[in-house]
């Protein structure tokens, strides 16, 4: 956006690149995280967008980049300790698919 603001003579220019990186940031953020790489690694999507954003914040774009491999090895670590699965739970995307009310929705026969 400076290269583009100190060669062109109007704000123009500027402002097609900034538009053009809000709307890269936001199909990178909104659709290709959650969708390809979190079901890739079995991570949340919500956690990967918000591990995504920690790590840009902390480390710039290369902390981006290793976020999500860092996060699915704290994962797998915390699978495999027993006082801490709750966490893995957390990090990860399954869903149960029967609550343990789920008798008092039986029919009767």
């Amino acid at each position: 956006m400076i290269i583009a603001f100190i060669t062109k003579d109007t704000l123009v220019s500027p402002m097609l690149v900034f538009l053009v990186y809000i709307f890269i940031q936001f199909i990178d953020n909104h659709y290709l995280i959650p969708k390809i790489v979190a079901s890739r690694v079995q991570i949340n999507a919500l956690i990967s967008v918000i591990v995504v954003l920690i790590g840009g914040a902390l480390w710039g774009i290369s902390g981006m980049f290793l976020s999500i491999p860092l996060t699915a090895i704290l994962k797998v670590i915390f699978d495999h300790i027993h006082s801490l699965k709750p966490l893995g739970f957390l990090l990860g995307n399954v869903v149960p698919t029967a609550s343990k009310f789920s008798f008092a929705r039986q029919k009767k026969v």
